[in-house]
């Protein structure tokens, strides 16, 4: 048994840890040509990329989500994000160099300094509930922070999914509503009440970078 995730974050410098989760940012879900876009993907993308810029600079752990389903050569039984097509791949501004990729399998092993060796983790799903991969559930358990931030797509589904999950296992979350992407507006505005509800904070992309981050982004320009 590979050793427990709990001792990840003792290894860190004192101080507010965050922990961005990257939920299912797929060219399917997130540009026009994709096979299930959200109707809000200019805005969206946008938002994602400031956020991910974020988190290079500040150094914040990124564990990230990307459903996967077979092709079967044409007969699966969704039309979206098939392993092996362009549409499955998570969008360039969402991936760091420093990174690993796991694929979707029933296995749950990791090893115990994933978060300090890479900036970033890739988890393939093979559904919509993380919670529902055995290696997502285990990470996503185990691994310790002040608060953990998500973005991504889409509000209605995964996203809620991810943010119960981990409300339910005792973490606090705070959710960047304008870098979320959607497919049904009323349906995605239940999903955030009920999150809330649930105890998870509703920011902007301004509440995370601020001031700071805004002069950052207008030097490398």
């Amino acid at each position: 048994m590979i050793g427990s995730l709990k001792m990840i974050l003792q290894l860190h410098p004192k101080g507010r840890c965050h922990i961005l989760i990257d939920i299912d940012s797929q060219k399917d879900f997130l540009l026009p040509i994709g096979n299930a876009c959200v109707t809000n993907h200019q805005q969206v993308i946008a938002n994602i990329r400031k956020v991910m810029t974020w988190a290079r600079h500040q150094k914040v752990p990124v564990i990230s989500t990307a459903e996967v389903y077979p092709n079967n050569n044409g007969c699966s039984e969704v039309s979206y994000c098939l392993d092996g097509t362009e549409g499955q791949k998570k969008l360039p501004c969402t991936l760091l160099r420093n990174r690993i990729s796991f694929p979707a399998d029933d296995k749950n092993a990791l090893p115990a300094d994933i978060l300090l060796v890479y900036k970033q983790v890739i988890l393939h799903k093979r559904c919509i509930d993380p919670f529902d991969e055995p290696r997502i559930e285990r990470l996503l358990s185990e691994v310790e922070a002040d608060e953990f931030i998500l973005i991504g797509a889409g509000t209605e589904d995964a996203v809620r999914a991810t943010a119960i999950g981990l409300l339910h296992r005792g973490k606090k979350v705070r959710i960047i509503v304008d870098a979320l992407g959607s497919h049904d507006a009323k349906e995605a505005k239940l999903a955030l009440q009920k999150m809330q509800a649930k105890g998870a904070k509703l920011i902007k992309v301004k509440d995370v970078a601020g001031k700071n981050f805004r002069r950052m982004l207008n030097r490398n320009r």
